[in-house]
């Protein structure tokens, strides 16, 4: 069983910011392959399980997004290889892509508190470029909506992710993954 976890904010205001790309890939999975999602109170969550996956959006804020995770894989016996977690990625230019399968946490405390819940960084990481402005604050940046172009580039972007969701599912190793995508960005 993999899991894929989606990295954003709960609630009707982060719904279209650069920091919840997590879930945005997700829903854009779920909504071509129609699966639903369900609330979980028992995983403060948004969960989608099928026969070999699930989709995971936590619902406890960025910065306590391992909690859920930690839950998730004790419960159905996921070990941290099997783990892939979509976040945004300051470092990354706008919409370019970098699958890595460990490292640090690079200052984004979504991936560090999974870090911290699991108690390593040996998992499986899709991070999105959102850019960055150097004369907004990295909150307010991160926080802040796509503009009416950048949108647009973004659904094209989902349509990779989506083929990137799909190839993690079937491939046994993410090293040949990230030979595919790293290669094509």
């Amino acid at each position: 069983m993999k899991l894929i976890v989606g990295l954003g904010n709960p609630g009707k205001k982060y719904i279209k910011t650069k920091h919840n790309i997590g879930f945005m890939s997700l829903d854009a999975y779920a909504e071509v392959n129609k699966i639903k999602y369900k609330r979980s109170i028992k995983f403060t969550a948004e969960i989608a399980k099928t026969q070999n996956m699930i989709l995971l959006k936590p619902k406890t804020f960025m910065n306590n997004s391992g909690l859920t995770v930690r839950k998730v894989c004790k419960y159905y016996n996921i070990l941290p290889e099997d783990v892939m977690v979509i976040s945004d990625d300051t470092n990354l230019p706008f919409c370019k892509i970098r699958l890595r399968q460990s490292g640090s946490a690079g200052g984004h405390n979504g991936i560090k508190s999974v870090i911290d819940h699991l108690n390593t960084q040996n998992f499986n990481r899709l991070r999105v470029g959102i850019g960055k402005e150097t004369n907004k604050i990295l909150s307010d940046y991160v926080l802040s909506e796509f503009s009416k172009s950048e949108s647009k580039e973004i659904q094209n972007l989902l349509i990779k992710l989506n083929d990137i969701i799909d190839d993690y599912i079937i491939q046994d190793k993410y090293e040949n993954l990230m030979n595919t995508y790293n290669n094509k960005n």
